[in-house]
């Protein structure tokens, strides 16, 4: 009997440290139920929050990490600026998508960590056909969604010489831009060509590439579980293939 009660000892005294090893794996993670806040907006094919359903890039790549990971995902959309505070506050688990760039003054004293680069995107202006190429002193009255910071137009904003005008929605935005009541929509170039295709207005607004814009990246963000976000690192660096093969699919890929 002394022999068994010693050899259960040995093997659970195995077990416990087999355990304790993998919790200190670096980018390892258990398997949990997790919160992951989303902008209520259409923005296909990035995202999309429609009838309850996130839907979009976003979606497809978080669920794909989820599902070989054994993690259980819940998706709830906020608007823009709530769902920045509901980061902060430690209200959700993890935000996508986020940047550094986006509401520093809000982050400013918080532990926010983000993941690797997960998508590159451009966000720039969209004109008439007829202004491309006209110059920056053609845009007067800039549009874009509320919510969202035009960073490369800052400047001009703020001094003055050029209007910002606020949207409720993306195709609220294509539509004062296509009539003319603004000159130019400032928005991801990809999603606003994709919203004209599905309004039926494929080439009634085009990218200005000699206008300011912005080239940057989408991350993962969290201010209270920064294990997932390692873990979702590591899942990225070994499914490279699949995460490309994603972005193809959805066609967010830039030239």
């Amino acid at each position: 009997m002394a022999y068994n009660i010693l050899t259960l000892a040995k093997k659970c005294s195995r077990h416990t440290a087999l355990a304790a090893s993998l919790l200190l794996v670096p980018g390892s993670a258990l398997a949990e139920d997790i919160l992951i806040g989303v902008e209520d907006l259409t923005y296909y094919p990035h995202y999309t929050m429609e009838g309850g359903e996130y839907a979009g890039f976003g979606r497809a790549v978080l669920d794909a990490w989820a599902a070989d990971n054994g993690h259980t995902v819940t998706y709830k959309a906020f608007p823009i600026k709530r769902l920045m505070s509901m980061l902060v506050e430690g209200q959700i688990d993890l935000k996508y998508p986020d940047n550094a760039y986006w509401s520093s003054d809000l982050k400013d004293g918080k532990n926010v960590t983000y993941s690797e680069a997960v998508v590159e995107y451009i966000d720039g202006v969209s004109v008439a056909p007829d202004n491309v190429g006209k110059g920056m002193g053609s845009v007067k009255k800039l549009g874009t969604v509320r919510g969202f910071t035009p960073w490369a137009w800052l400047d001009e904003i703020n001094g003055g010489s050029v209007e910002l005008s606020e949207l409720g929605a993306l195709d609220g935005l294509i539509k004062q831009a296509a009539a003319g009541r603004i000159d130019a929509a400032y928005a991801n170039v990809s999603v606003i060509q994709h919203q004209l295709g599905e309004m039926g207005q494929s080439g009634s607004l085009k990218f200005d590439p000699d206008l300011k814009h912005t080239r940057d990246f989408y991350y993962l963000s969290t201010t209270t579980k920064p294990a997932l976000i390692e873990d979702f690192n590591a899942w990225m660096a070994e499914n490279t293939d699949k995460v490309a093969a994603l972005k193809a699919e959805y066609n967010v890929t830039l030239d």
